[in-house]
């Protein structure tokens, strides 16, 4: 497993290894020893899969506080998206800045997104399908989020707000300024 650090350095794209021959592939795409070796100490207890149909549908930004905070290992089996993660960590030097990367199926890449950040992404294919690892369960009271088009932030999502397919609930989350509960 290959390990890429981003701008902000906590954010990391995996590429596992892809073994691959007339019939297709194989590809260990998480291995506990490899992943002690790679320095990653995490422990994942529940894997999550979303299906999107429609390109263009933004899922987050989404973050869990603590005690229930989550680390998020995110992979697309099918499609592509654009992943961003925000740094929300109040003491951080590039709180309020964020990353991008492009994972989807052909590429193979996976994104590390620890605690202390907004998770999101967008759909750039019809048909996508992202399955994502978490180190905590899902926890309702202890669940967050950011306006995905929040203009402080800047993101750069790749679609006009007018064709974007968000969720009641992530319409109406707060902006970065007004979010009462972060890291």
């Amino acid at each position: 497993m290959h390990v890429e650090e981003l701008a902000i350095r906590d954010v990391k794209l995996l590429m596992p290894r892809r073994f691959a021959d007339a019939r297709g592939f194989f590809s260990e795409t998480f291995s506990e020893r490899n992943w002690k070796e790679a320095g990653f100490a995490a422990q994942f207890v529940q894997d999550n899969h979303a299906y999107s149909v429609d390109r263009g549908v933004v899922r987050g930004l989404h973050f869990q506080l603590p005690p229930a905070q989550q680390d998020k290992l995110i992979r697309v089996t099918r499609g592509s998206i654009l992943d961003v993660a925000v740094d929300i960590r109040r003491g951080s030097p590039t709180f309020g800045q964020h990353v991008t990367a492009v994972i989807s199926a052909e590429n193979w890449r996976q994104i590390w997104v620890p605690a202390g950040f907004a998770h999101g992404y967008v759909t750039l294919e019809e048909h996508t399908e992202v399955i994502y690892k978490v180190t905590n369960y899902y926890a309702p009271a202890l669940d967050r989020g950011l306006r995905w088009n929040d203009p402080v932030l800047q993101i750069d999502w790749g679609i006009a707000e007018a064709v974007a397919i968000l969720s009641d609930k992530d319409r109406k989350q707060p902006m970065l300024a007004d979010a009462p509960d972060l890291f």
